[in-house]
């Protein structure tokens, strides 16, 4: 499927970043804050936290906000790494951690659908978007935590459609099949970057295992069973982060692998450095470049959306309302 295209003058929504409205801005931090819950804008320093909570929405971070893994790129607490103004946490050790903080982020919570479901009521959301820190300790990886605030959201806000943004959950097919199973309208896992970098970018992480999750996920939702179920066919998505030390070449190479996997829609943005313990901007890539991926993606039957402020959860829902 060809990306859409902005009308001839008018100025790409994708391009454009608003200033917080510091009234809605307050109002959306206190009701999460109300409800115990963390965001992916916050714990991760998003740059459009701010255009976010001024519009009244969010993208959920469940299953705790200390991540089991150690990516340069993010501001999220992991193994190992500090956050900005926190202080470094002892490694992971299983069930027996050294911290109480980590020890109680390890626990699930079980009522954390519930409030996900009543922020998106709170906030008249139309589209949910849903991701996770990576979970290692857990079995399922958090699948079924998953699945449960898909049902919860469905539940309380039944006009929504839902996004899960997931962590590649180990590579366990029964994991990624419970997930399915909701049935959520987008299917996300960021690759985040090209192969060459994983060791330095991703170092617990695999690329050919990130790049399998998505063609089972793609497998699924052209199944024969959910063309029967489903009003629009789930969208199978995922993103990139420009500027880490690709190449356009590999990038090129990644969306040309990413459509055979069967993926639908690639969103491309440029890493912004969270704070010094993370990885520094390698380059910032020139704007030519970005729609150089869109116009690449566009052959290859992807719907490709690459601009400096994309990000895989901003403006999500604008993305799947431009799907046929």
């Amino acid at each position: 499927m060809a990306a859409a295209r902005d009308s001839p003058g008018r100025k790409p929504a994708w391009l454009k970043h608003k200033a917080p409205a510091p009234r809605r801005y307050r109002a959306t931090g206190a009701l999460l804050d109300e409800l115990q819950l963390h965001t992916v804008c916050r714990e991760a320093c998003c740059p459009n936290k701010g255009e976010c909570y001024s519009s009244g929405t969010a993208t959920f971070l469940i299953l705790g906000d200390v991540c089991t893994r150690a990516c340069t790129f993010c501001a999220v607490e992991g193994e190992g790494k500090p956050s900005a103004g926190r202080a470094p946490s002892p490694p992971w050790a299983g069930d027996a951690l050294a911290d109480d903080a980590l020890r109680r982020a390890c626990v699930l919570d079980e009522d954390e659908p519930r409030r996900v479901a009543e922020a998106a009521r709170r906030l008249a959301l139309r589209h949910v978007v849903v991701t996770s820190v990576t979970r290692d300790d857990l079995p399922d990886g958090g699948a079924a935590q998953f699945a449960a605030t898909v049902a919860a959201v469905r539940d309380a806000v039944p006009d929504a459609t839902v996004e899960v943004l997931i962590p590649d959950l180990g590579g366990d097919e029964t994991a990624l099949q419970a997930v399915l199973a909701a049935r959520p309208d987008v299917l996300n896992h960021n690759l985040e970057t090209v192969p060459r970098l994983y060791p330095e970018v991703r170092p617990q992480a695999c690329y050919d295992r990130s790049l399998a999750l998505l063609e089972r996920a793609a497998a699924w939702a052209r199944s024969p069973d959910q063309a029967a179920r489903a009003v629009r066919r789930p969208l199978v998505k995922t993103g990139l982060m420009a500027g880490l030390g690709e190449t356009a070449a590999e990038v090129d190479a990644v969306l040309a692998e990413a459509a055979a996997a069967g993926v639908d829609a690639v969103t491309i943005g440029q890493y912004l450095q969270p704070h010094a313990g993370c990885r520094a901007v390698a380059r910032y890539v020139a704007p030519e470049e970005f729609a150089g991926y869109e116009r690449r993606g566009a052959m290859l039957g992807l719907t490709v959306v690459a601009a400096p402020f994309v990000r895989s959860s901003y403006r999500a829902g604008e993305l799947l309302e431009r799907e046929p």
